[in-house]
């Protein structure tokens, strides 16, 4: 089965209600992209810290689902993220994950997350544990 409808047939709750949709995907690198809609805004109407980091976690905990074997799970044990600019209401964000390291027990994610016109939003870099 290949990367991509290994994580379109997993099951994903958040991120579904964050409305973020997996373009690509392959052991990789993952493309999702999500729109900053009303719910996900702080004040002013800019797309939340908490919402991008959410957004980044799912597509690193996406490149780790690519690269596990059948059976086999990860939890997020580490995050770090840099707000570097706004995304504002209405607009698309897309994020784009790469590994860093994918070692046995642990693998590391980079997700630079951007506005539309490539403008840099955040970067995250996460640690997964493999379960």
């Amino acid at each position: 089965m290949d990367a991509l409808t290994r994580i379109k047939q997993t099951k994903l709750p958040f991120a579904e209600l964050l409305g973020i949709e997996v373009v690509s995907a392959s052991p990789d690198k993952i493309v999702g992209e999500m729109t900053v809609r009303e719910a996900l805004c702080t004040v002013p109407a800019v797309l939340h810290g908490g919402a991008i980091m959410a957004f980044a976690d799912t597509l690193g905990a996406m490149g780790t689902i690519a690269n596990l074997s059948q059976g086999v799970s990860t939890t997020t044990i580490e995050s770090k993220t840099n707000f570097v600019a706004p995304a504002p209401l209405g607009t698309r964000v897309v994020g784009e994950t790469t590994p860093i390291h994918r070692g046995r027990r642990t693998m590391i994610w980079q997700t630079r997350v951007v506005g539309p016109d490539g403008r840099l939003v955040a970067l995250v870099t996460q640690t997964q544990l493999v379960l």
